[in-house]
């Protein structure tokens, strides 16, 4: 089975814009490497990444995510030989 990734993002932050960019973002780089994304509402300020209920990302510890930042997590852990290009640099 594929790997599933989740994006928790803050309905009171109004984060749900940058949410759906990312994955856009991930979709477009990992199109056949996944078999699914989901965005889940959350309250309280969080903004996680998650790959088959491993975080990858949290925005209380590292800061809003660049792209690239989070594709290579990504990458790392559904995909480890493939090359994201300009974003490898």
């Amino acid at each position: 089975m594929s790997p599933v990734v989740q994006i928790e993002y803050c309905t009171q932050c109004r984060w749900l814009p940058r949410a759906a960019w990312l994955a856009q973002e991930l979709l477009t780089t990992f199109e056949t490497e996944l078999t699914e994304l989901s965005l889940r509402p959350g309250t309280g300020g969080v903004f996680v990444v998650r790959v088959d209920d491993e975080i990858v990302w949290d925005r209380r510890e590292q800061g809003f995510p660049e792209p690239t930042a989070v594709k290579q997590a990504v990458r790392d852990r559904v995909a480890p030989g493939k090359s994201l290009g300009h974003s490898d640099r």
